[in-house]
């Protein structure tokens, strides 16, 4: 049926049940809203109005189904859709709306007539429940249209976390009322790397952007409608030389002088970490506070990576508050430091969710970890009883370029092609004989970071096709041997589901390559010989 994610269960007797003009849709009680997206969405896509009734699409909620599970039935009396929840009715219309082909994906009707839907009967639920997308926005801003759009595309690929990566080195995207100069002057760098620094270019424009409260809240409300979770990340101690630039009294000012700091116009791992004074702290539970406000999410994702402690040991300060604490090393006052807004956060009802280095050392005890830097970090923390999602940066990190071919642009990391992708499994062999542990693993998430992507179509290049196959890993019940699954059936199904990607605008990567006009010829990338 070429579906993308695979369902459970598919059984397709002979016939069809068509759509006309006449067609009604409605919704059982808390089925409203969903019917309300689906008449919507199909309404614009076949030109048909959908109206509430009975003897056409029908959707229910149905206690027996797991909560993000659903049950589809289109037979000869019509079109029966059941759903654990909200959620799973909406995860099983995206499979009624793939079931009519790439058109019903279009924003305006190309035909008003010839829409069928197959005779079947589906049976789905996910086998994780965190399916995640992290969309970079600091390093290269997406205007909140291209969000919203991205949105959309998670959804129909019954993705449901949308983690938006919101500051770093190269910017602050989010509008603190309190602390108006992190937007006045740390959303916007004079200029930025082009490429690799190796090569030495330089684009001489100024970037930059962020999301006004309001927009932040509308990003917030559409995921919401759609059933994804937004996720915002706030990165510290690290990573934060935009809100240094901003406020110099956040930085190491006994080591260097930050009121010379800007936004940091390079990419990498860089020396300008935030101090250890009690104000750094009140400062960014002050930040908190207008980010808790926005984003209802459970997890609160705090970053923790990449934190180099040179100036913290040239720091007279933060060595006298290790001194203080009585910690052994600079590793202690980073744990210290991430654990203070584990129990800030824990005391407002929120989790801390941090990459794999708040491991070292110590972990916050309520803290969940993002596995990035392969599978042992997750293993650790799901060993010590802490929730993880896997992203490990060697199969899921969609930057990494897509083939070994020379057109490729700007190559960065491990080749990671389509089929990689789909071989990719989220729970390793070191835990599935640990059942308690193999229970944190609560899901996965394919991350987009976009030093090398300055616009949406580059977004589009490297996050298309490989999003659909991760998408599937997330969702479907494949074989945990990543060698048993079987890709040539995916990427048969995938020959339809590149047309509903042109459908909705996706400028993806051609399964032949790059397209010229997708070519970066003589931007100098990173890529890394071999395979992990």
């Amino acid at each position: 049926m070429d579906l993308i994610p695979a369902p459970l269960s598919l059984a397709r007797p002979a016939g069809t049940f068509p759509l006309t003009a006449t067609t009604a849709l409605d919704g059982g009680p808390g089925a409203e809203s969903v019917a309300a997206w689906l008449r919507a969405e199909l309404g614009a896509a076949a030109g048909l109005p959908l109206p509430p009734g009975s003897g056409g699409i029908r959707l229910d909620l149905d206690g027996s189904l797991a909560a993000e599970g659903y049950r589809l039935v289109v037979d000869a009396g019509g079109v029966r859709l059941s759903g654990g929840s909200a959620a799973g009715l909406f995860w099983g219309a995206q499979t009624l709306r793939q079931l009519l082909g790439p058109d019903a994906y279009r924003r305006g009707a190309v035909r008003t007539d010839g829409w069928a839907l197959p005779h079947v009967t589906v049976e789905d639920a996910p086998r994780f429940g965190w399916r995640g997308m992290l969309l970079d926005v600091a390093r290269h801003f997406l205007p909140k249209a291209d969000v919203l759009r991205y949105v959309d595309l998670i959804a129909a690929h019954k993705l449901n976390v949308l983690h938006l990566h919101l500051t770093d080195d190269q910017g602050w995207r989010v509008e603190i009322r309190r602390y108006p100069r992190l937007t006045e002057t740390g959303s916007w760098r004079e200029r930025s790397m082009v490429g690799f620094r190796d090569g030495g270019r330089r684009d001489d424009r100024p970037h930059g952007g962020y999301y006004t409260q309001d927009d932040l809240r509308e990003i917030v409300a559409y995921a919401a409608a759609r059933h994804i979770t937004v996720v915002p990340e706030i990165d510290i101690p690290g990573h934060s030389q935009a809100a240094i630039a901003a406020y110099p009294e956040l930085g190491n000012h006994d080591v260097v002088d930050t009121a010379a700091l800007a936004t940091f116009t390079d990419w990498g791992v860089n020396p300008n970490v935030l101090n250890v004074e009690d104000g750094t702290l009140r400062f960014y539970e002050h930040v908190l506070e207008e980010v808790l406000e926005l984003f209802p999410s459970a997890f609160v994702h705090l970053g923790g990576d990449e934190c180099p402690k040179d100036q913290w040991r040239a720091s007279a300060s933060a060595q006298a508050r290790i001194k203080e604490l009585g910690l052994a090393d600079e590793d202690g006052l980073q744990s210290w430091f991430i654990r203070h807004f584990d129990r800030w956060l824990a005391a407002r009802g929120r989790r801390l969710i941090g990459w794999d280095e708040i491991l070292e050392g110590g972990l916050a005890p309520g803290a969940a970890v993002s596995s990035w830097r392969g599978y042992e970090g997750g293993i650790a923390a799901a060993r010590a009883g802490h929730d993880v999602v896997m992203c490990p940066e060697q199969h899921v990190y969609l930057d990494h370029r897509e083939s070994a071919l020379a057109e490729e642009p700007i190559p960065v990391g491990y080749v990671r092609t389509l089929e990689d992708v789909y071989r990719y499994e989220p729970l390793p062999p070191e835990l599935r004989q640990d059942e308690a542990a193999a229970r944190h693993v609560i899901g996965t998430q394919a991350n987009v970071w976009t030093e090398f992507m300055d616009d949406v179509r580059s977004v589009d290049y490297h996050a298309f096709p490989r999003l659909a196959a991760f998408a599937e890993v997330a969702w479907s019940d494949l074989p945990q041997d990543p060698e048993a699954r079987d890709y040539a059936g995916f990427a048969e199904r995938m020959t339809a589901h590149y047309a509903r990607l042109d459908a909705m605008g996706v400028e993806y990567r051609h399964p032949d390559g790059p397209r010229p006009w997708q070519r970066r010829p003589g931007v100098l990338g990173r890529p890394v010989d071999g395979r992990p």
